[in-house]
């Protein structure tokens, strides 16, 4: 106390920390792709002197240490988008919101919710309205961001066992106010999937759940970028908000894109910090669990169907812990009770879009073989904000017994479309398109699928884009080791 070199070193204390407060508001209005020269000029209008030279060499000495992909100048002029919606929050105390399902191995189901105060993890559940005959406790969570957010309560428990193809009646924390019911997947095919990528919270957002609720699927899948909170920590809850009806209703399973990294050097340098509290998915559960929140993978209709989820932003060389799991987890399938195998990533492998080129291709290349020597039937990405098909690929080239890449990442984010495509257009890309829209896989029998790509860029579900895609397990050439083609 009194020693002048003590006030000193509070004061520069409380300067780093003004700092670093400053720093966070400034990506916050910048937004996360701001340049080093946007920060700067910022600063510089903020502060006068030698204060100003030294905030704006410390800004970019911090921005330096920022991941490229918080960092990437897009390439491309994106069209006007629409304005992002803010769901206001309806509900407090111990009403859980945000109620979202997934599905834990063959006959469970869980169910994630949020409430504002303490309230219990517990779910019951019946299959006649108001009565509910069973319940589940599970386990309560939170976190802080920055210490200036706080979650709610996070809580999640998995019901079960339930029988397929049955709605339940559920209701969280005891709350008598609000009763959901979800409809438990078929044991068996068909089988229909909505897919759809970079989901964010617009208009356009509100359109594509529109169209996607116009129409019954049985599971959603949705290869990363979800909320679009990009470091600001309400939105995820206004983004929990804006799906619960559609998300409580059928399971949704969702692995990671670059909006979710969320990382901040120094002051949050845990990565994913609130993706995996808020939406923990089966990475534990089954025969092949990876041990990761980042990757995972499932069975549906009664194991006619294998779906991979893998994480773009997780480790994928060989050798390392992603690229082993998979490498098991293809080498368990039985194509002879399993038809139909397909894969979720993030970052695209094939794209012809002058977007985001070459970002993934160094994962297509750790990987790619894997997929092939078990005959994966389609791989389905996001990141490109718009819609495109391939054939059948491997290798850069056509390959019967490939995988048909399909890109989607167009549910209606709020960075808007992304027009520009590489001319001429390459031989293996086959329908190409700039709108909003979503996708749905309907595996009708052990043999074929159907795929249809439904545009709603005019705020109408058209469908634009559609293909019967046939089980390379019931393709000869694909069955022996010379047509599997190379081991990895």
């Amino acid at each position: 106390r009194g020693c002048p070199l003590n006030h000193a070193i509070q004061r520069r204390v409380l300067a780093l920390l003004y700092l670093l407060i400053l720093y966070y508001i400034l990506i916050l209005t910048l937004g996360p792709s701001c340049s080093s020269l946007q920060f700067a000029s910022v600063l510089s209008t903020m502060a006068t002197g030698s204060t100003a030279l030294a905030l704006i060499v410390l800004a970019a000495f911090v921005l330096s240490m920022l991941p490229t992909s918080l960092a990437v100048t897009s390439p491309y002029v994106r069209p006007r988008s629409r304005a992002t919606l803010s769901v206001p929050k309806d509900a407090g105390g111990q009403t859980p919101t945000q109620v979202h399902i997934s599905t834990v191995g063959h006959d469970e189901m869980r169910v994630t919710w949020i409430t504002e105060d303490d309230a219990p993890a517990v779910v019951e559940y019946g299959m006649t309205s108001g009565q509910y005959p069973f319940s589940a406790t599970g386990t309560t969570t939170s976190y802080s961001y920055l210490a200036l957010y706080r979650s709610g309560n996070i809580h999640d428990a998995v019901v079960g066992p339930l029988k397929p193809s049955t709605t339940y009646y559920y209701r969280c924390s005891s709350d008598p106010s609000r009763e959901f019911s979800f409809r438990t997947p078929p044991a068996s095919l068909p089988f229909t999937f909505v897919v759809v990528g970079d989901l964010g919270q617009t208009g356009w957002t509100k359109s594509t759940l529109q169209h996607i609720a116009a129409a019954d699927y049985d599971m959603l899948l949705l290869p990363g970028d979800l909320s679009y909170a990009d470091f600001l920590q309400p939105r995820w809850d206004s983004y929990g908000r804006l799906v619960e009806p559609l998300a409580s209703a059928r399971p949704w399973m969702v692995t990671e894109g670059n909006h979710e990294i969320e990382r901040i050097p120094l002051l949050e340098p845990r990565a994913f910090k609130a993706y995996n509290a808020r939406w923990r998915v089966p990475y534990d559960a089954g025969d092949s669990p990876s041990g990761s929140n980042l990757y995972y993978s499932f069975d549906v209709a009664g194991g006619m169907v294998h779906v991979v989820m893998l994480g773009s932003y997780a480790g994928f060389e060989a050798g390392t812990a992603q690229h082993e799991w998979l490498r098991g987890d293809l080498a368990r399938i039985d194509r002879g009770r399993t038809p139909f195998v397909v894969a979720l990533v993030h970052a695209p492998w094939y794209n012809s879009n002058k977007a985001h080129q070459g970002e993934g291709d160094d994962m297509r290349d750790a990987m790619e073989a894997l997929l092939r020597a078990a005959r994966v039937d389609a791989v389905f990405a996001g990141h490109v904000h718009a819609y495109e098909r391939f054939t059948r690929v491997y290798g850069g080239m056509e390959d019967q017994c490939g995988p048909v890449y399909v890109t989607i990442g167009d549910g209606g984010n709020r960075e808007g479309l992304a027009d520009e495509y590489i001319d001429p257009q390459p031989k293996t890309s086959v329908f190409r398109e700039a709108s909003f829209g979503h996708g749905r896989l309907q595996v009708v029998n052990a043999t074929h699928a159907l795929w249809t790509w439904h545009r709603n860029d005019d705020d109408q579900p058209v469908v634009a884009d559609q293909v019967w895609i046939t089980s390379l397990a019931s393709n000869p050439d694909c069955n022996n080791r010379a047509g599997a083609g190379a081991q990895a």
